[in-house]
């Protein structure tokens, strides 16, 4: 089962669960099954993350993160890991893999516009509020 590490632990620690070792070549991706199978609350969502510990080390960190499991979703949750350093990696069962946030969500209805309101920002992105 998904634990979290401490109290204050936003993300809950997931586990491999393989029947054998898989290797993990450099810039190689697998998708890594966890056993796990959740049924969420309608406005719920199950967020799937990087482990720093990982990706700091070896180099394993997420191909699609975060990933996003929907509540309607009813199938395995599977990790799709990939190796970005020049070693290979061997992921074994019961190894933790990811972390897991639950969380809630709002959605939106779009409604199309002429025009937007000014800000203080504008259009101004991609480091634009400064240097440090």
């Amino acid at each position: 089962m998904p634990e979290y590490a401490t109290p204050d632990s936003a993300g809950m620690d997931v586990r491999a669960f393989l029947k054998a070792p898989v290797v993990l070549k450099p810039l190689e991706r697998a998708l890594i099954p966890t056993g796990l199978y959740l049924q969420l609350p309608a406005g719920y969502e199950c967020q799937i993350r990087p482990r720093s510990g990982l990706a700091l080390k070896h180099g394993i960190t997420l191909a699609n993160a975060p990933g996003t499991v929907d509540a309607d979703y009813r199938g395995e949750i599977g990790v799709i890991l990939i190796n970005l350093s020049g070693e290979p990696f061997v992921v074994n069962d019961g190894e933790r893999i990811c972390q897991m946030v639950i969380s809630g969500y709002t959605r939106v209805e779009w409604e199309e516009t002429e025009r937007l309101d000014e800000s203080e920002r504008g259009a101004g992105g991609f480091g634009h509020t400064g240097v440090n």
